[in-house]
């Protein structure tokens, strides 16, 4: 019998006390809501239901009005927010637009809880999100946020997801392109764990997050695929949308549970099958005829739920029919647990058998998990979204009251910082400071980190993590039908400074928009489109709320400011994203920390720099005038100064022309090297050149700092240390004054800054200037995290 919870009937402490009882993320008040939407009270299945898809995590409830914002549209955008993935044209060929595949994702909350498992199983979710618009997928990249360093805590969880990103990704064959990483006392209690995930179609094969007009009339019917249902992840999203408490070992053990149980050995199985079947479906003719999608948060509801709610179709779903890791599971249960690697397909009912046998005989699931299989489960209708379990009705609701039945437009309100920039005397010895920056664990060389991850994998991947400020690919490299347009390359990079949001939420979100531009500019590469993950406290707080609007406010003017290069008319798409909210716990909020993933491309990969120096005596030259924004810099922490007040605020017209001319540079095969200034400033950006991806390097340089403060007005030491965004490059002197005209025909004026040297000494030239070793520079830079993760 159904178990009817008589919301209407109860007092509000009875109320809270049977959501508590039952594990059902509601409000007292969106719990008041749900007879209203029914009619009538609810049943367990249907209020845990809500509870789950009507999370932050699923339903946008708090932000959904202001990402309505971002800007969406573009030429080259072939599939826009709002299904699994985003995906925009990279190469045209024949009337065809080859796409790229692109997702983010956050499991912040998981990671928090059990590091290993929580940051596995984020990748596992993020690569289903590709793998479900019909594509393969090629690379993954990770954005992580961590506690003061000095905390063994925070030291057990980093490891622990370290070890779960590799542990997931290299197993599966998916490399690992990029990623950043930060620590921050901010996240003491409340870790990041943000995840990307990227792949390839052609626009003709796209499979699409819903079904097709005809799928009502037509009776088309659901295939749920890969390991059996069971309790792991339950609640999952709920626990996703919920802040930390202090709810002790009870309460722990409790979200432990809600974490899902990562097999990276079955998702390659299930990989490998789904593009064989991808494969097959195009020869048939059949891809307008099926719809896919991940089972992640909210399970095998939410899977079929949304395939029917964008159309107004409804559905019935036969939770008996979907194949479970043991028997006697709860209806709410089977209906709501992320347990992983699964997918669910919506096809016409003359290719449902083909389906389940495709998976059950020709890559015999049930042999390489027990109970995996594919079960044909459901069908699409014009009424409402019904469950049945054992001939009740656990659930009957209009599809759209279940995927949008909250939404709010919370107040906000700004609270005044009072933030000063600190006054102090230059520091005696520069030299120290600087190789106290270099050593920094925000700095410092994160080679720790990546060492553990498959980067090459493939074969697509030409500059890999760690050579430069961006990875870049040619994903379209096996396709030879393309020409010379087989090496059309494919940047990315992620960016998303916490320490600036600490001053201004907006300026985070600005400046990683900015920083993530610049990152794929550096390697050769024009921004084509961006993914962003919105990291952010307590929506019900209204000086949290106004974090996030601020952000998105940052974000917004950053991409609406700088546009398209081949469509100048058009600012940069977001095509795929995700919100994370009540990221906070008993120390307070964490960072407004937006992380924004951009992807560049660049006409021959073949071309493509990386930050290493490539020779001596070669023209050094900046681009960007430094300016006094070194608040939230590393320069500013390393002595103790606090955050300060000044953050960097972009230039937006700067930008873009920089972006422009640089890029044009490196078609034109004028630039050697090339590396973004950034955190750290010029000097640390020199090293990293100096050093370089491999570690290897052993050209030096010799600085004029004279000529990097001139027109700046600043202090020597802000100079050489303020995180004002812009570039180093290295060009030949033989290229030199072509390189010059390049960059004028753009408005952009560089400054020759120095020369390379085959001597292996870094030395900057002023009247209080300094010289030091090369091998000191590598010292401090290799080995800065990797001591402090000891």
């Amino acid at each position: 019998m159904r178990d009817i919870l008589e919301f209407s009937r109860l007092t509000d402490e009875e109320l809270t006390e049977l959501l508590r009882r039952h594990k059902i993320g509601l409000s007292i008040a969106e719990a008041r809501h749900i007879p209203e939407l029914l009619g009538r009270d609810p049943t367990l299945t249907e209020a845990t239901v809500w509870g789950i898809q009507g999370s932050e995590h699923c339903s946008y409830k708090s932000s959904r009005n202001h990402l309505r914002e971002l800007p969406v549209s573009a030429p080259n955008v072939i599939v826009p927010v709002g299904e699994d993935s985003g995906v925009f044209s990279l190469v045209e060929h024949n009337g065809e637009r080859y796409g790229v595949i692109v997702a983010h994702e956050s499991h912040n909350h998981p990671s928090q809880i059990v590091p290993y498992e929580g940051a596995a199983t984020g990748v596992g979710g993020i690569v289903r999100d590709i793998a479900c618009m019909g594509g393969r997928v090629i690379g993954i990249m990770d954005s992580l946020r961590f506690g003061d360093i000095s905390r063994n805590e925070s030291k057990w969880i980093a490891g622990g997801v370290f070890s779960g990103v590799g542990g997931y990704g290299n197993p599966i064959g998916v490399p690992n392109i990029g990623g950043d990483v930060s620590f921050h006392p901010g996240y003491n209690d409340n870790c990041l764990v943000n995840v990307v995930a990227l792949g390839t179609v052609k626009e003709s094969e796209v499979i699409h997050s819903y079904v097709p007009d005809e799928a009502a009339d037509t009776g088309y019917e659901f295939v749920a695929v890969g390991k059996p249902t069971d309790r792991s992840g339950m609640g999952g999203a709920s626990f996703a949308s919920a802040s930390f408490g202090g709810g002790g070992e009870e309460e722990l053990e409790a979200k432990k549970s809600a974490v899902q149980e990562p097999n990276p050995f079955l998702k390659r199985h299930l990989l490998v099958a789904t593009y064989d079947l991808f494969r097959e479906l195009k020869e048939r003719g059949w891809i307008p005829r099926v719809a896919f999608k991940d089972l992640g948060a909210g399970g095998n509801i939410c899977s079929t739920v949304e395939l029917v709610a964008k159309k107004g179709f409804g559905a019935e779903v036969f939770l008996e029919k979907i194949h479970t890791a043991y028997e006697g599971l709860p209806a709410a249960v089977i209906a709501c647990s992320e347990t992983q690697e699964r997918f669910m397909w919506a096809c016409h009912p003359d290719v449902t058998d083909f389906i389940v046998k495709h998976y059950n005989e020709k890559w015999n699931l049930p042999l390489v998990c027990e109970r995996a299989r594919a079960s044909n489960i459901g069908r699409v209708t014009r009424g409402n979204y019904v469950l049945k379990y054992q001939d009740d009705v656990v659930c009957d609701a209009k599809a759209e009251h279940i995927t949008e039945g909250f939404l709010y437009d919370r107040p906000f309100a700004h609270v005044e910082k009072n933030l000063s920039e600190p006054v102090f005397e230059t520091p005696k010895n520069l030299s120290s400071v600087f190789l106290k920056i270099l050593g920094s664990e925000n700095i410092a060389s994160r080679k720790p980190i990546y060492e553990k991850y498959d980067k090459q994998v493939q074969g697509y991947v030409v500059i890999e993590r760690g050579e430069s400020d961006a990875s870049v690919m040619t994903p379209f490299l096996d396709h030879e039908e393309l020409g010379e347009k087989r090496y059309v390359g494919l940047a990315s990079s992620v960016a998303g400074n916490p320490w600036y949001g600490c001053i201004s939420a907006k300026m985070q979100g600005a400046n990683a928009v900015v920083s993530a531009m610049r990152a794929v500019a550096a390697v050769g590469a024009y921004p084509q489109a961006y993914t962003n993950c919105l990291n952010y406290g307590n929506p019900e707080k209204p000086e949290q709320m106004a974090e996030l609007v601020d952000g998105i406010a940052g974000i917004k003017e950053a991409l609406e400011s700088v546009k398209l290069k081949n469509h100048r008319e058009f600012a940069t798409p977001v095509v795929s994203g995700n919100v994370s909210l009540y990221n906070e716990g008993a120390s307070g909020s964490i960072p407004p920390s937006a992380v924004l993933a951009c992807f560049g491309k660049i006409d021959d990969a073949r071309k493509a720099v990386t930050m290493k120096l490539k020779g001596a005596g070669n023209v050094l030259y900046m681009i960007g005038a430094r300016r006094d924004e070194c608040g939230g810099s590393e320069y500013y922490r390393v002595l103790g100064l606090g955050v300060g007040a000044s953050v960097p605020v972009p230039n937006y017209s700067a930008v873009q022309s920089e972006i422009y001319a640089l890029t044009d540079a490196v078609s034109a095969g004028l630039v050697q090297s090339a590396k973004t200034i950034g955190e750290g400033g010029v000097l640390v950006a020199l090293a990293q050149m100096c050093i370089g991806g491999f570690h290897d390097g052993k050209i030096g340089v010799e600085v004029n700092a004279g000529k990097i403060i001139r027109d700046s007005g600043l202090r020597f030491d802000k100079a050489l240390f303020t995180e004002t965004g812009g570039f180093v490059v290295e060009v030949t002197p033989g290229d030199a004054a072509e390189f010059m005209k390049v960059l004028d025909l753009c408005g952009v004026t560089p400054v020759e800054i120095g020369r390379t040297s085959a001597d292996a000494n870094f030395i900057v030239k002023y009247d209080t200037g300094f010289s030091l070793p090369l091998e000191d520079i590598r010292t401090a830079w290799i080995q800065g995290l990797r001591e402090k993760l000891v």
